[in-house]
C-alpha cells in the first residue's frame, strides 16, 4: 500500500492493493479502532464541511478507510448522505490533483493523462494544438450536467463536429465530476450483518449528525406533489380549514421556509385557512425564517414529528430517511428535470395569463 493509492482510494490499482493484501474487512472493522475512527471522520466531515477530514499519518489507515467510509455511508443509505459523501471525496482528490498537475515534472503523483486514462476518457478528451482539449459531446455532457453555471450549457459553448473546447482548469472541474460520479457508484453497497454489526456505534454518531444538519442550503424548488407525506397533510389541513397546533404549524412553516419560501408566499399559503390572522401569521413566519429571531429554524426531524403525532401516511422511502428535508431532496433528485415545475413559476404564469 503506498502513499498513491492513500491519496487516490477511488483509483483501480489502490483497490487492487487492498485485493492484493488480502485484507478482511469483518476484521478490520473489529479489531482497527484507528480504521473505522477515520472512516467516519471521512463521512462525518463530509456531512458538516464537504470534506473527508485531515488525512492520517499512515497510508495503509487512510486507504483502508476509503472502502469502510464506504460502507457506513451505505448503512446509513440516505440519498443526502451518499450525495454530500461524493462530493467531499470528489472535492479532495481535486485538491491533490491540482496540486499533483502543478508540480516540476516528475514529482506529482498522478498528471491529467494518468486520471484520463484512469477513467477511460483518454479516447473521448483530447489535447489541442492550440492548448487546452477537446471532448466529445457526449462525455462533456455526462459530466457537466450537475455542474452549476451558465457557462457550463452546452447552448453557451462552441460546438463544432460533435467536440467541446474545454480550458485545462474547465478540464479539471470536469475530472472532480468523473470523480464524484466514481465514488457514488454502486452505493449503496449490500453489507453483511458482521460488518454492519460493528460499526453500530459509528453509524449512530452519523445518523446523529445527519439528524441535526442543515439540509437547506441547496434547496430553493418547491414542488408540493413531492412533499414527504407528513407535510403534504399539514398543508393539506391548512387549505381545508382545519385548526393547526403550534408544534404543527411551526414544523410546516419552517419546512416552506427551509426549501426557499420567502414569508410573503407562505402567508399567501395560509391566507386560504379561515382562521388566517395576517399579522400574527407574518410575525411567526419572520421569527421561525430567522427574520425577527437569531436563529433560522428547521424543520424538525422524523424522530420529532412521530413524537408529536405528525408523521402521518409514511410511505416506502420514510423508512429509510430520518429528515423531511432528507425527503424531499430525494424525491428532487430522483425526478426528472423536465418534469420538475416550481409552483413559484407555475404562479407567477397563471397571473401573466390572467392579466392578459
Amino acid at each position: 500500500m503506498e502513499t498513491r493509492h492513500a491519496r487516490y482510494p477511488f483509483a483501480r490499482d489502490a483497490r487492487r492493493a487492498v485485493q492484493e493484501a488480502g485484507v478482511d474487512l469483518v476484521e478490520v472493522v473489529r479489531e482497527d479502532d484507528a480504521v473505522v475512527e477515520r472512516a467516519t471522520q471521512r463521512v462525518q466531515n463530509a456531512l458538516t464541511e464537504r470534506d473527508v477530514g485531515e488525512r492520517a499519518a499512515s497510508d495503509r489507515v487512510e486507504l483502508l478507510s476509503y472502502p469502510v467510509a464506504r460502507v457506513l455511508v451505505s448503512l446509513v443509505d440516505e440519498n443526502v448522505c451518499t450525495r454530500y459523501y461524493a462530493q467531499a471525496e470528489a472535492n479532495r482528490a481535486e485538491e491533490r490533483f491540482r496540486a499533483d498537475f502543478a508540480a516540476e515534472a516528475g514529482r506529482g503523483v498522478v498528471t491529467r493523462t494518468d486520471l484520463l486514462r484512469e477513467f477511460d476518457l483518454a479516447d473521448a478528451v483530447r489535447p489541442v494544438r492550440e492548448g487546452g482539449f477537446e471532448a466529445d459531446v457526449a462525455t462533456y455532457l455526462r459530466l457537466a450536467t450537475s455542474l452549476r453555471g451558465d457557462e457550463w450549457r452546452l447552448v453557451n459553448r462552441p460546438l463544432d463536429a460533435g467536440v467541446v473546447p474545454v480550458s485545462e482548469p474547465e478540464l479539471d472541474t470536469l475530472l472532480r465530476e468523473a470523480v464524484q460520479e466514481r465514488v457514488e457508484d454502486g452505493l449503496p453497497l449490500g453489507v453483511p450483518d458482521a460488518i454492519g454489526d460493528a460499526l453500530d456505534d459509528p453509524l449512530a454518531a452519523i445518523r446523529e449528525t445527519l439528524a441535526d444538519l442543515d439540509l437547506t442550503r441547496e434547496i430553493d424548488t418547491v414542488v408540493p406533489d413531492l412533499f414527504p407525506p407528513c407535510m403534504q397533510h399539514l398543508l393539506d389541513a391548512v387549505q381545508r380549514g382545519d385548526h393547526l397546533p403550534h408544534h404543527s404549524r411551526f414544523a410546516l412553516t419552517a419546512f416552506l421556509g427551509n426549501i426557499g419560501l420567502s414569508t410573503d408566499e407562505i402567508v399567501e399559503l395560509y391566507e386560504v385557512n379561515p382562521g388566517f390572522g395576517e399579522e400574527m401569521t407574518r410575525y411567526q413566519t419572520d421569527h421561525i425564517q430567522g427574520e425577527t429571531s437569531p436563529t433560522e429554524y428547521t424543520a424538525p426531524s422524523c424522530a420529532t414529528m412521530q413524537a408529536y403525532g405528525d408523521c402521518v401516511n409514511p410511505d416506502a422511502l420514510c423508512e429509510h430517511i430520518s429528515h423531511p428535508l432528507s425527503y424531499y431532496e430525494a424525491k428532487l433528485d430522483d425526478a426528472e428535470d423536465d418534469d420538475l415545475e416550481d409552483w413559484r413559476e407555475e404562479r407567477d404564469t397563471d397571473e401573466e395569463n390572467a392579466d392578459a
